[in-house]
Parts: structure tokens; C-alpha cells; sequence
């Protein structure tokens, strides 16, 4: 067994606050006036102080209170990313009850689901939509007793006792600060770090969501490390964040929660998901954290401003992209771009980088972070070529987002880094990955043996990750369950493969699929706006994705992506055949997770015809 470790200070470390809330409350008290949050209306940004941030919490959780809510009951929140679901979240956590939160485009079979498997005694829900699903599934809901819409527009017309407008719920809860004035500040001072303090459900791969248990200590102690991870050992005096990814998921809450009060940050909404290319462009955070399929989409974004450019920018481009791929070959070889790199960055900064950086929003970017899945090393190759220092990390929510990270001077693409400070990361003999600190989750809820089988007896989380090591680096080789053994007995990872096909901006999903196959076969997603895009270039008329996807030159363009991919495999784990997905992958649909993973099971039963003909 390979171990490396690095130890905790303690199983039970002391920690400066007992709640993100004591936090939030520590912020406000000091510094009242500095901005936490900013939402947009109507286009314009609104901002909210940190002593208005608190106002807010301490009256929604007295509204909470005053609805019956009590330690240990759970409130669940469907919503996109907005003020009031943080302000929701705090509140929540403050009265010592636990808070749950649902993604935006979780369909009514999942909303029924969570709710009831959480057992939510009251749903905060967003707008008409989030409201529907919930009334739609309400009579197989035990436990909820009370629904909170935010948008009023098409609810305000329902009759219906068990509904409250986001206003009179406010209203509600000012009334009883006026009752019980002390009463919020005593719930969160007698906030207990071991006491449950959020549900996090995993994204359900491969089965039902599980729900996992996070402890305000796991939350404290996270956030007390976050700012290693979020921006290093130097942050700025105003740190500025997008918060677009979903705060139901771990790595959002990392960012918007932890993170942001730990940096006393000012936490920008997306206007919505469909925003966020505008809103960066807008806003330039100073810190951007983003899975893989963003970094992808951005590459691709990028590479099309560049072939839309004229002849002169095109060939400045291309000059200053090789030298500064030649950069990215020094900063990995030696921690630092060197004099000389320095002065060619600079040139190429006036020329190149600098425009293209503000156009896809990372013009003041002073650390990014890329997590939640494995990367193809060329995307992160391409970002640290124009000058964004981009980092892979890895956590889950089982261990509360934290993990490792490969820290600045220490590069090794294609790993997940080093083990975070006062983390400890070991190998078991099969290769899995196993890791320990105050951050790990208190087990799934309402499932003791998925508890038992992910939490040994020593405290060691058993990861479900297959990795080796690369010095003092971790290398992730796959998901445990997704390792593929072909007809041969030979174990290939099919996220290597899949990884190396996205590195085409022309491919936007992939599934590798071989598993007690002759060979190895792939179904691909094409990336509808870069192909169509070269479509057009080229003069090929079409009319909706299928036809698109189905024309013969699109299937060579992709067949040639495929022999670029194979080149940097073994023979036995190259790609014989493909086809390619005649539509688009949707989460409502079942073939997505909410994280935008593919779901391999039902993509295996729902393109069964397309994998056979393959084989046949």
C-alpha cells in the first residue's frame, strides 16, 4: 500500500466559529457597510451590505421559525442561484435545522423524490415552474406543510393554504424578530459543530440520489481552508465572484458560501444560467471555478472569436497561442515563465491575450480552479498559454470539496495535485483512493450500510476513485465502477478517452463504451454551436441538430477528431467505431445528472439499437 499524509491538527480541531452563520454574523458586525451581494434587476445590479445580508437572514430564519420549523427539521430550497437562496441556506442553518437544496432543472419524478426522501417540512421555491412540480407530486409528500414561491408572477392566482409569497413570508418573519428580538442570536450561538447542518444529494450516476450529511464543523473547517484552495496564500483586499454553479452541489456552495465569508468576498448572481457568458464578461471575477464542460465550452468560444477574426488578428493569434503554449512548457517545467517569457507574454498581452481574456470574462482572474470531474490537460494547456492561471483540484461532497490541489510552482497536468493542507490522501491495494480530515461528511442520510461501506472504522472515506501516484501528485485513472475490461481482459478508464475527444471544441459529449467488447466503440455528442458554426463555413445546409449530426461531412469532421484522439493510445484501447447521439442529452430527460454527467446506464439502454449496430 503507497501511502502519503499529511495530518490533521486534530480530529476535532478548535475552529474561530461554531456556524457559517456566527460567521456571516462576525462579518456584519465588523464591517456592515461592505458589499456582499449583488443581483440583478431589470439590468441593473442591486448591491446588499453585509449588515442588510444578515438583516435578511435573521428575518427569513424567524419566518422559518414562526412556520413551525424546528432543530432537525429539514427545509428544502429549488431555486437558480440568487440572493435569496443564500440568504435561505444561512437561515436555515441558523435555527438549527438543515437545509436541502434541489437543482433548477430537477423534473417532478426527482423533486417528488428528494422531498420526500429528506423528509422537507417546508419547500422554498423559486417561481411557477419550481412551484408546479412540487403541487404536481403533493399528495405523496407527507412532510411538507408549507410552500414559499420568490416570483409571484402565475402563482399569485392559486388558491391554495399551503402556498406564501416570498413578501408576506418576510413579513411574517419581521413580525417575530418583533416577538422574540433575541431569539435568532440564541439558536446560533447554541449551534452544536457536530449537529447537522445541510443535505447535499449526490448527482445519482448509477441510482437514486444519496443524501449526503454535512456537519457545521465540516462547513467551519472547510471554509477556514477554502482560501488556500480559492486564492492562495495572497487573496486581495475584494475578492469578486460568479456564482452561476449550482448551490445545491458542494463545489458551488465551496465557492459561494465558504469561500466567500472566509474571504468577506462579494458574491455576483448570474442573471441565469443562460447569462453567465454575458455576466462574465460583465462582472471579470477576480476567482472562477468551473468543471470541465465549462473550461471546454470557453476553449471553444475562444477558438471561434479567433477564426471570426480578420486574416491579421487570425495570424497574431495563432503566433502568440504557440509561444504561449511555449510559456505553459516552461511554468510546468521550472514553477515560472522565466525573463524572457515574462517579456513574450508581455508582447503578446498587448497583442492577443489581453483582449481574448476580457471577451470570455477572465480579464482580472487571479486564480481559476477546475474540479468535479477529470480534464483533458490540452484545455488546461490552452488557458495557461493566454494567461489564466488555471488549477486542477479534486474534492466530492463527501468530503466536503476538499482535497487536493496542484499548487502554484508545482504543476503536473493531467494530475488532481497534491493533498490539500491538513488533508491526508493514501492508496488502498486496488489503487482507490482514500482520504481523511475534519471535512469529511457525517455519512448518507437515512442509508447506514452506503454509510458503512464509504467510512471505514479508521475514518478513512473510501472515495470510489482509482488513482495513482506521480511523485508527491495524485493521478485519478477513473471511477472504480466505470473501468472498463475488455473481451481481452484488458482494463482501459473510458474517461481518458472521453476527456481526449473533448478536447475537440467540435465534441461536447462522449461516451466510451467496450466493457467484455472486442473492441472499444464510442457514441458522440457534437458541440451544436462550433459545428454549425463550421457548417455554415463550409456551405452545408441543415435544419435541426439531428439533421446536422446525421450529414456525411459532419461525421467525417468527427471521424477525424477521433483518429487525432486515438494517436495518443495503445492500439487496444483505441476507438474502432463511432456514431454519433441524434440529439441533445437533457437532464429532464433522465440522460444527464443535474451536474451534467451522462447517466451510462441509460444511454447504454436508451442508444442500445445505435451500440449494437457497432457490434454487429
Amino acid at each position: 500500500m503507497t501511502t502519503t499524509k499529511q495530518r490533521p491538527r486534530s480530529d476535532a480541531p478548535d475552529l474561530a466559529f461554531t456556524s457559517m452563520t456566527a460567521w456571516l454574523r462576525e462579518i456584519a458586525g465588523d464591517e456592515p457597510d461592505r458589499i456582499g451581494l449583488r443581483e440583478k434587476e431589470f439590468g441593473i445590479w442591486r448591491e446588499t451590505s453585509y449588515g442588510e445580508y444578515w438583516e435578511l437572514v435573521k428575518t427569513v430564519g424567524m419566518a422559518l421559525w414562526a412556520l413551525g420549523v424546528r432543530p432537525g427539521d429539514k427545509v428544502a430550497i429549488h431555486s437558480e442561484n440568487r440572493l435569496a437562496w443564500v440568504v435561505s441556506d444561512l437561515a436555515t442553518q441558523g435555527i438549527q435545522a438543515v437545509s436541502v437544496g434541489l437543482y433548477s432543472t430537477n423534473p417532478a419524478s426527482e423533486v417528488e423524490y428528494l422531498l420526500n426522501h429528506s423528509e422537507a417540512k417546508v419547500l422554498i421555491a423559486e417561481d411557477q415552474e419550481q412551484v408546479d412540480k412540487a403541487l404536481e407530486v403533493r399528495d405523496r409528500l407527507p412532510h411538507l406543510e408549507k410552500i414559499i414561491y420568490m416570483e409571484p408572477r402565475g402563482v399569485r392566482t392559486y388558491d391554495d393554504p399551503a402556498l406564501m409569497s416570498w413578501d408576506m413570508f418576510l413579513t411574517v418573519g419581521r413580525q417575530q424578530l418583533v416577538e422574540t428580538p433575541r431569539r435568532f442570536n440564541e439558536l446560533v450561538d447554541g449551534i452544536d459543530l457536530d449537529e447537522t447542518a445541510t443535505i447535499v444529494y449526490t448527482s445519482g450516476t448509477t441510482g437514486p440520489p444519496k443524501g449526503a450529511m454535512l456537519s457545521h464543523r465540516n462547513l467551519v473547517w472547510t471554509a477556514e481552508h477554502s482560501t488556500l484552495v480559492v486564492a492562495g496564500e495572497r487573496p486581495p483586499k475584494q475578492a469578486e465572484f460568479l456564482s452561476y454553479l449550482p448551490l445545491c452541489h458542494v463545489f458551488g456552495r465551496l465557492f459561494d458560501l465558504m469561500a466567500a465569508l472566509s474571504l468577506r468576498a462579494t458574491v455576483n448572481f448570474a442573471e441565469s444560467i443562460d447569462t453567465v457568458v454575458a455576466d462574465l464578461q460583465e462582472i471579470q471575477p477576480t476567482y472562477f471555478p468551473a468543471p470541465p464542460r465549462i473550461w471546454e465550452k470557453m476553449s471553444a468560444v475562444a477558438q471561434i472569436r479567433i477564426a471570426d477574426g480578420s486574416p491579421a488578428k487570425r495570424f497574431l493569434s495563432q503566433i502568440f497561442l504557440k509561444i504561449g503554449g511555449w510559456n505553459a512548457d516552461r511554468v510546468l517545467e521550472r514553477g515560472k515563465r522565466g525573463l524572457l517569457g515574462d517579456v513574450v507574454y508581455g508582447i503578446g498581452w498587448l497583442l492577443v491575450y489581453r483582449s481574448l481574456k476580457k471577451k470570455i470574462g477572465m480579464g482580472r482572474c487571479l486564480r481559476a480552479v477546475s474540479a468535479a470531474a477529470p480534464i483533458a490537460p490540452e484545455i488546461l494547456k490552452f488557458f495557461m498559454a493566454i494567461g489564466v492561471p488555471i488549477y486542477e483540484a479534486w474534492g466530492m461532497t463527501e468530503t466536503t470539496a476538499y482535497g487536493c490541489i496542484n499548487p502554484p510552482g508545482d504543476i503536473k497536468l493531467g494530475t488532481i495535485g497534491r493533498p490539500a493542507q491538513d488533508c491526508e490522501i493514501r492508496l488502498d491495494e486496488d489503487g482507490e483512493i482514500l482520504a481523511r480530515h475534519p471535512g469529511i461528511f457525517q455519512g448518507y442520510f437515512r442509508n447506514p450500510d452506503a454509510t458503512a461501506e464509504a467510512i471505514d472504522a479508521e475514518g478513512w472515506l473510501h472515495t470510489g476513485d482509482v488513482g495513482e501516484w506521480d511523485g508527491d501528485h495524485v493521478r485519478i485513472i477513473d471511477r472504480k465502477k466505470d473501468i472498463i475490461i475488455t473481451a481481452g481482459g484488458k482494463n482501459i478508464s473510458p474517461s481518458e478517452l472521453e476527456n481526449r475527444l473533448k478536447v475537440s471544441p467540435f465534441i461536447k459529449e462522449a461516451m466510451v463504451i467496450g466493457d467484455r467488447r472486442k473492441f472499444i466503440s464510442a457514441l458522440i455528442g457534437i458541440e451544436i454551436d462550433v459545428v454549425s458554426n463550421w457548417a455554415q463555413r463550409q456551405g452545408i445546409t441543415f435544419t435541426t441538430y439531428r439533421d446536422l449530426s446525421e450529414k456525411a461531412e459532419v461525421i467525417e469532421l468527427i471521424r477525424k477528431q477521433v483518429d487525432e484522439a486515438n494517436a495518443d493510445f495503445a492500439r487496444v484501447e483505441q476507438i474502432k467505431k463511432f456514431d454519433l447521439i441524434p440529439k441533445e442529452l437533457d437532464h429532464e430527460q433522465g440522460e444527464l445528472t443535474a451536474t451534467q454527467k451522462i447517466k451510462r446506464k441509460v444511454l447504454a439502454e436508451q442508444f442500445a439499437d445505435l451500440i449494437e449496430g457497432m457490434y454487429s
